[in-house]
């Protein structure tokens, strides 16, 4: 994708980012700077976050940005690369006693297993505000699952930005 590692946003950066500390009309900057950073080829997002955003909020500011702005930076997850990565994911939760079976059947309906997918097809760190929490039983956490895979993972916004040394 580029040079450098590449960095995979969940929906919860670009939510939290706008309902919590970088709203639009606040810090443009933050905003500029993700845009900037997605046209260096370092930060991209999956096509399912992109409709997890667009079925939950209205016209906003962040769904207007999201597909006016940083439509083309959605990667799609139909292809067979990411479904295989996908599938080997998805089996390995399945294979884990830890977790309820309702856990199991969430984890493989929502774009959490997509992301996961693509961070490891494309060899990206995946960007999340999910903590690991290896005692979880009801819900899988991504970053549990990182950690099997063994793909970077990043558990914050602010981290995330002091990797990549944007300053805003």
């Amino acid at each position: 994708m580029s040079g450098g590692r590449v960095y995979l946003l969940d929906a919860n950066i670009f939510i939290d980012a706008y309902k919590k500390y970088y709203a639009f009309d606040i810090v443009p900057s933050f905003w500029e700077k993700i845009k900037q950073q997605a046209e260096a080829g370092r930060i991209i997002s999956i096509d399912r976050v992109k409709d997890e955003i667009d079925r939950y909020h209205e016209e906003d500011e962040l769904k207007i940005w999201v597909n006016q702005v940083f439509g083309r930076w959605f990667v799609s997850t139909d292809n067979e690369e990411v479904i295989e990565s996908c599938r080997e994911i998805i089996n390995w939760a399945y294979h884990q006693s830890q977790f309820t079976d309702a856990a199991k059947n969430e984890f493989a309906s929502v774009a959490d297993s997509w992301l996961i997918a693509c961070a490891k097809t494309y060899n990206c760190a995946l960007v999340s505000w999910e903590r690991h929490r290896p005692e979880k039983k009801s819900r899988i956490p991504m970053p549990n699952v990182c950690l099997a895979f063994h793909i970077p993972y990043i558990g914050n916004t602010f981290d995330w930005l002091r990797e990549l040394r944007v300053k805003i």
